[in-house]
């Protein structure tokens, strides 16, 4: 009886050390990991200068400047672009536009993906393609740089094809030889008339991709 009540307690002291060898969660610790899952870094590719803000290959810049003015928020000049916070359901938006120029995009991205702590699937990638008719949107998941040279170097930088994209269509209506032209080149009025309406979409999807999730997000707007 006594060798039995003696192998009780010394089980139920195991017990209760191997409880208290649990480790410790600090509160600064607890709010990281929430602050991070709810943080997105959502980059607009384009060209610095006057002379590029109405091209078509500034169709990032010209999305995340649409929203910008849309929400009253302001970009500040920061390391390797220019950067604007906005706050949405519990949720922070950093709206980066690089000032790298198109194709060293990479840099920026991964500076400030690393500077905030931003996890790779909490970024969304804006670029203009040239293989979507104008104003048609295809987001996805992960994929090749299709030719662009600033998805090219942001697969070069972060070392993955996989973080999501958000393409904007802007046709390919040019002769043969003529792709940077047109690339470089302003919208025309039929596609300035119907702009806005593309970039309030745009707007949506930035928001949908923070609180609905990237598949639901998918669901609702590829094609549209």
């Amino acid at each position: 009886m006594i060798k039995w009540i003696t192998k009780l307690f010394s089980s139920t002291q195991k017990e209760e050390n191997i409880d208290n060898t649990k480790p410790e969660v600090h509160e600064h610790q607890k709010n990281n990991i929430k602050n991070v899952s709810k943080k997105y870094l959502i980059v607009g590719l384009g060209n610095i200068g006057a002379e590029y803000v109405n091209t078509r290959h500034n169709i990032g810049f010209k999305v995340l400047d649409f929203l910008a003015k849309k929400e009253s928020l302001s970009f500040e000049t920061v390391k390797l672009g220019a950067l604007a916070e906005y706050k949405f359901k519990g949720r922070t938006f950093f709206l980066l536009k690089p000032n790298t120029y198109m194709n060293l995009s990479g840099k920026a991205v991964k500076y400030w993906m690393d500077k905030e702590n931003i996890p790779l699937e909490n970024i969304l990638v804006i670029t203009d393609d040239l293989n979507l008719s104008f104003g048609t949107i295809r987001i996805k998941p992960k994929g090749s740089d299709g030719g662009h040279n600033g998805l090219k170097n942001i697969n070069l930088i972060l070392n993955t094809q996989n973080y999501t994209r958000f393409r904007f269509g802007i046709s390919d209506q040019f002769k043969k030889g003529q792709q940077i032209d047109y690339v470089l080149g302003e919208w025309d009025e039929e596609e300035k008339a119907k702009l806005p309406e593309r970039l309030e979409v745009s707007s949506e999807i930035i928001k949908s991709f923070g609180t609905a999730g990237l598949e639901n997000t998918m669901t609702t707007f590829n094609g549209k």
